[in-house]
């Protein structure tokens, strides 16, 4: 068996290498049939094929046929840095002979370079604030490291290296050698924040090394990250109507259209991508995911979108972005149609802001104020209810009803709302009328 993969790739290595050899050999003809110049790798460039042929296959096949190598963008034009670059890398083996500094991490002014708008976007959107918030929360950093953590001097920051990290991002650290720690490496975080201070992974959604944009329209592409009991989108997703098409017909859909130009015809519903970035109509594509929303469906209390800063939990103009959602749907569906979907999703938003978030909030108020709250929130009846309404059950009522998921929003939303509102409210009643906090055996704590 270890014979064979040799031999495998000894035959890549032959196969790329004439593949590199006849870069530049002929003009190559445009869809015209007009003769265009044919791309020409570098020297040092054609030696990283080679090597890392040998060393990470897996890594050459993904660029090998992929936009990239049909545009001679090579592993140089990524990974080179000055060589006084925070993340240059130093003192690898292999690369002795190289004439310029690479790093192993790619920040997104990389991408930058030709994609210029769809990243100022991404900086535009609440994806930029990923990581540096939960961060930056100190009420989250306890839940993670002592709470989580169990407050292990070896073993506390588990919970964050293989959870939270790998949606949101993090801050790297790198050793003496360029290469980033153990314990903020890998990470496939939206927000990770870089040496530089740059933000962003654009190979969250576009995964190295061929970055296809057909794989992020799918809705496996954000279906990583959105997902579980706090936010169940593609569950949702996969609750609506959209998602029933998706499922049974979605293979034969063209994926692959250029940027602009995916419209209806492509396919038949829509997934994450259409509704919240492509161009649609006379829509424009946007990587700014903030653009086309209403409310804030993740808070504690949904409120109309209203700020330019992405790094508010209101980023986006929210009037705006529901007209662009409406010309969205328009391309399908009549005006009635269209109109009736809001109305309703915003009175689900309504109910849950006035006879669930209200009430609760004004009831950990007084709590908090007669001293009849425990010290650790996750020891308290109350407190982990009062979570659990906006964090879990509130977030599926809200995001199922304006996405058009009637299990979460009914039966996963505002079914689990009341009864966690009733208990609450007791746990509260029993509070202020005693003076005391109820002695609660362990099982009565759980949602």
């Amino acid at each position: 068996m270890k014979n064979l993969k040799w031999f495998v790739v000894a035959v890549l290595v032959i196969m790329l290498g004439a593949a590199l050899t006849s870069c530049g050999a002929a003009p190559a003809e445009n869809a015209e049939g007009e003769d265009v110049p044919a791309v020409v790798l570098t020297g040092e460039a054609r030696g990283c094929v080679e090597c890392h042929t040998e060393e990470t296959v897996g890594i050459v096949m993904d660029w090998d046929g992929s936009r990239h190598e049909e545009e001679g963008v090579s592993c140089i034009d990524c990974h080179a840095v000055e060589a006084d670059s925070p993340m240059a890398l130093s003192g690898v083996e292999g690369h002795e002979d190289l004439s310029v500094t690479v790093s192993m991490l790619v920040a997104p002014a990389t991408c930058a370079e030709c994609h210029e708008d769809q990243v100022a976007e991404f900086h535009a959107s609440g994806h930029e604030r990923a990581a540096v918030q939960y961060e930056g929360k100190d009420a989250m950093q306890a839940l993670i490291n002592v709470h989580e953590g169990r407050n292990n001097p070896e073993l506390s920051g588990a919970p964050d290296e293989t959870g939270c990290q790998q949606c949101h991002g993090v801050t790297f650290e790198l050793d003496e050698t360029g290469h980033p720690t153990a314990e903020t490496y890998p990470s496939a975080g939206i927000g990770n924040v870089y040496p530089t201070g740059e933000i962003g992974n654009c190979t969250v959604c576009h995964s190295r090394h061929s970055f296809e944009i057909s794989e992020a329209r799918k809705i496996e592409a954000c279906g990583g990250c959105h997902i579980g009991p706090d936010h169940p989108d593609i569950e949702i997703y996969e609750n609506t109507k959209h998602g029933q098409i998706y499922a049974t017909e979605g293979e034969e859909w063209v994926w692959d259209s250029p940027s602009g130009e995916w419209e209806p015809g492509d396919y038949r519903a829509p997934t994450c991508a259409t509704c919240h970035m492509s161009g649609i109509g006379d829509l424009e594509t946007t990587h700014n995911v903030s653009q086309r929303l209403y409310w804030n469906l993740w808070a504690p209390e949904s409120k109309l979108r209203n700020s330019d800063d992405p790094m508010s939990a209101l980023t986006g103009d929210g009037e705006a972005g529901r007209e662009e959602m409406k010309q969205v749907c328009g391309e399908c569906h009549t005006t009635t149609h269209t109109e009736n979907y809001f109305a309703s999703g915003d009175k689900a938003v309504q109910l849950y802001n006035i006879e669930y978030w209200a009430p609760v909030e004004a009831m950990r108020v007084e709590l908090a104020e007669a001293g009849l709250l425990k010290d650790n929130p996750w020891e308290d009846g109350f407190m982990t209810l009062h979570y659990h309404i906006w964090h879990h059950d509130g977030r599926r009522a809200r995001q199922g009803a304006m996405m058009g998921a009637p299990d979460w929003s009914h039966w996963h939303g505002f079914f689990m709302l009341q009864q966690k509102l009733n208990l609450a409210t007791a746990i509260y009643e029993q509070r202020m009328e005693t003076g005391e906090i109820e002695t609660a055996a362990p099982w009565s704590l759980s949602p």
